[in-house]
């Protein structure tokens, strides 16, 4: 039998490392929140893609069934409470955990902020327009904000959850995009103008979430980003580490 390896994540880094791991002569468990999240991955031999919410139980039963070499969390940086869940099921049943890390962007010339009421607290002693970039999981920090159905544009994914949740918290049909990224820095300028937005708030997604481009976008359009910083600094291996373990690990397949 092939050596099992579950992956957990939808992110850009993990759909590449998805690929690379087709390479290697293992079966290859994937796991991600959404149908959306499951389509974008692309299908190859020895690939078994699951889209559900897993909770400490569910994971821990999957690994007892499985029992994979090793998980690898290739979650979102902002996904603390699912990598927290995944380190404790792997921790009960005594498996390999790795953890993919996103290298922080650099914020040098953006507004900082601890967290969501933290940037929604600093809106409030601002004027002028704000575009969100930070999906539709923290639409409702933003309600908090003064006049924030005037004031605020977003762009969340094309997916019909994220546009019912931004349409039933008050936010304008007319201020929301639906597109999938990555998007480039015209782009961005594009948008950030569109909306004459004084502010564009994001969180601090790395070069893989397109993070420079949102700073590079953002000067360009003439407005000030405000970045959600991290809960902390995690701890695990870059996306170049991971691959090089892997392949000592397991053997590459001969085409």
């Amino acid at each position: 039998m092939k050596p099992v390896i579950w992956l957990i994540g939808g992110t850009t880094e993990g759909r590449r490392l998805i690929k690379e791991i087709g390479r290697l002569q293992v079966e290859l468990y994937v796991s991600v929140a959404t149908e959306y999240g499951a389509e974008l991955i692309e299908p190859q031999p020895n690939l078994t893609v699951m889209a559900e919410r897993m909770d400490l139980e569910a994971m821990k039963a999957f690994l007892a069934a499985k029992r994979p070499a090793c998980v690898i969390d290739a979650t979102h940086p902002y996904a603390t409470v699912v990598t927290a869940t995944v380190k404790q099921a792997c921790a009960e049943e005594q498996t390999e955990y790795l953890r993919l890390v996103r290298p922080v962007g650099d914020t040098t010339d953006a507004i900082c902020v601890h967290d969501f009421a933290e940037a929604v607290e600093l809106l409030n002693h601002l004027d002028g327009n704000i575009f969100l970039t930070t999906g539709s999981k923290n639409l409702p920090d933003f309600t908090g904000v003064e006049n924030y159905a005037e004031r605020i544009a977003l762009r969340v994914l094309p997916m019909e959850n994220s546009l019912h949740t931004a349409l039933s918290l008050g936010y304008k049909p007319a201020s929301i995009v639906c597109m999938q990224g990555p998007f480039s820095k015209e782009l961005n300028v594009a948008m950030f103008k569109k909306f004459d937005s004084k502010f564009v708030v994001t969180k601090d997604s790395g070069a893989v979430g397109g993070f420079a481009e949102k700073v590079e976008a953002a000067q360009a359009a003439g407005a000030i980003l405000i970045v959600i910083g991290r809960a902390s600094e995690e701890v695990g291996d870059g996306y170049n580490e991971i691959v090089e373990y892997l392949q000592k690990k397991f053997p590459v397949s001969i085409d």
